[in-house]
């Protein structure tokens, strides 16, 4: 494997990285998605909103990682919750079951003491691209 294998490409409908990674990095037959924030397209954070409307951002911004990636949340093999309070975690699943539909990936929960911009939820994940 050479750097010239792995595709890095950013979502057009979110604001660039911020820092030294990319949106999402693919190769193998996967799309690795870095961890998205409750940050808007205009690159706004929404900590300071209700943990629903954090955690409706953050999968919106996950499906525009997905978009960019040419697949839909129908490809996703893994994904990775980190909230700071896990009494959010019913919450969460209520949410990430309607957003999500039938489609059951593997998923982690996991607590997390703090996250950037004193966001409640932060979200990465694993899809697989088509064949």
């Amino acid at each position: 494997m050479t750097a010239a294998d792995i595709q890095l490409r950013n979502s057009p409908d979110l604001r660039p990285p911020a820092g030294h990674y990319s949106h999402i990095a693919m190769h193998g037959g996967l799309a690795y998605i870095s961890g998205q924030l409750p940050v808007d397209e205009d690159g706004n954070s929404l900590a300071g909103q209700p943990f629903d409307v954090q955690a409706r951002q953050v999968l919106d911004n996950l499906d525009r990682c997905l978009a960019a990636a040419g697949i839909d949340r129908t490809r996703l093999v893994s994904v990775s919750v980190h909230v700071t309070d896990l009494a959010a975690w019913p919450a969460f699943d209520t949410i990430y079951a309607a957003w999500l539909g039938p489609h059951r990936p593997a998923r982690i929960v996991a607590g997390a003491s703090a996250l950037h911009y004193d966001s409640a939820i932060e979200i990465h994940a694993i899809a697989a691209l088509p064949e």
